[in-house]
């Protein structure tokens, strides 16, 4: 458990509360009688041996590490003051003294960590069947699965205004700006609970085939989809396509692709050793000694999500990220244009949440027109759209050059390395993902990728001495 040698340890232990508790226990070890239970079994079907059908499942403590506290328990008030100060530009001569007596009580942040939480654990599951299908060729089918129990749930913002769940989802109250915060005693709580899961799902494909001692070849392809409400346990938006603040409240909302997810990936290689030639040896220091080599992907992108106004907070919740709605008109089936840079996300497809009769008394009349609600939360949701796939071939090119006939105990080895050989452009995801600005206008160059996930084709010579 993480401990501090003078007991400067702070968290609260309800998210209202007007203190902090300090010092130890920072929380309450949940993995104390862990039972793991693991079985396996392998059975060949036939007598040959040519056929073995494998199977396996376990249960395995994700145990609380400390590395998940780096951020709530550097951060927190009273032993860091921790704030923002907002208003009028401070007088010249004030910072940095006359800054930090502006940070009042109500302007630092605390940590909130759930005091008990449940053991979080992952069950593993495995069943494949590989087959030798001739000397040299064998390959292999397999399923494999996976799911997490009370993972870590990070969010960087609990002292959020709540909102009321209605037909139309959540909306927060009208005006916008008018609601109360859970904990008015400070500025921010940033903390974790152990209330995120995940499901994984695979289908894997392989082959593998070697032709005597010269050739080899191996492919593999997976099929799969991972899911979760949290991708992370460090910081909430550790991956580039990652939702800065989630709602905590109701993991439901943002349950979808993993931040990681690759629906289809291909990954082939091979080595070839060109057969030696029976030549003089001076023939052979060029004849002989080349080898080829090569691995090739080809992969879906990762998904990322788009959002409404994020930097001024139109709904009103204190900081929570916020969708638009999600169109069905013909053609926003699919909500990209692959190989589209320039509009790679149909913005078409999306609008300002709109709110249905029974709700719409409680919008905001301030903004929008028609049916349009500010303050409700929007249907688009978390990594519903896929960004751009990912083909890649790189090769090498060697030459061994032998300095002794005799065993070879001295060889130069001249390589060429060719990296994205077919200079193929893998786009990056788009830099701007809010489809509206805050008042609801389209920003204009939401979807846009300006940016590449890999360099062009790049060649690198090198030479190696083994002795």
């Amino acid at each position: 458990m993480p401990t501090e040698a003078a007991a400067k340890l702070s968290a609260l232990r309800n998210l209202s509360d007007a203190s902090p508790h300090l010092g130890d226990p920072f929380f309450q070890n949940p993995t104390l009688a862990n039972f793991e239970p693991r079985v396996g079994f392998a059975w060949y079907p036939i007598q040959s041996g040519k056929t073995v059908l494998r199977g396996a499942v376990g249960f395995y403590d994700v145990l609380p590490l400390p590395y998940e506290f780096i951020l709530p328990a550097t951060s927190a008030a009273p032993f860091t003051e921790f704030g923002t100060v907002s208003g009028k530009k401070l007088p010249a001569g004030s910072f940095y003294k006359g800054a930090e007596s502006l940070l009042g009580l109500k302007a630092l942040r605390v940590t909130y960590v759930q005091p008990n939480p449940k053991r979080n654990y992952v069950m593993q599951w495995n069943l494949n069947i590989e087959q030798e299908i001739t000397k040299s060729l064998s390959g292999i089918v397999a399923y494999v699965g996976s799911r997490g129990v009370h993972q870590p749930y990070y969010s960087n913002q609990f002292d959020i205004v709540m909102p009321t769940l209605t037909t139309d989802g959540y909306i927060w109250p009208s005006p916008i700006g008018s609601g109360t915060r859970i904990n008015t005693n400070y500025g921010s709580i940033r903390g974790l609970l152990w209330n995120g899961s995940s499901s994984y799902h695979g289908l894997e494909v392989g082959i593998h085939e070697r032709l005597g001692s010269s050739l080899q070849f191996q492919s593999s392809f997976t099929w799969s989809k991972s899911i979760d409400n949290t991708s992370s346990s460090l910081a909430p938006d550790a991956f580039g396509n990652s939702v800065s603040t989630l709602p905590f409240f109701d993991t439901k909302l943002s349950r979808g692709l993993s931040d990681f997810n690759v629906g289809k990936a291909l990954v082939m290689n091979g080595v070839w050793q060109i057969p030696h030639a029976k030549v003089p040896y001076t023939a052979s220091l060029i004849a002989n000694g080349w080898e080829l080599s090569g691995i090739f992907r080809a992969s879906d992108g990762v998904p990322f999500t788009a959002t409404f106004g994020s930097n001024g907070d139109p709904m009103g919740s204190g900081g929570l990220q916020d969708y638009p709605d999600r169109l069905s008109d013909p053609g926003c089936r699919t909500l990209t244009n692959p190989g589209h840079p320039n509009n790679y996300v149909k913005t078409n497809c999306f609008s300002v949440p709109t709110a249905s009769p029974a709700v719409l008394p409680m919008c905001d009349p301030s903004f929008g027109s028609g049916n349009q609600c500010f303050n409700l939360l929007g249907n688009a949701g978390r990594n519903i759209l896929i960004g751009p796939g990912v083909t890649n071939l790189d090769a090498s090119i060697l030459k061994n050059f032998p300095l002794a006939k005799s065993a070879e105990r001295m060889n130069v080895q001249f390589h060429l390395d060719l990296f994205n050989l077919l200079n193929h452009p893998n786009f990056a995801l788009p830099g701007d993902l809010d489809i509206f600005d805050s008042t609801g206008a389209p920003t204009g160059d939401a979807g846009v990728i300006t940016a590449t996930n890999t360099p062009s084709r790049e060649m690198q010579f090198g030479i190696k001495v083994n002795w």
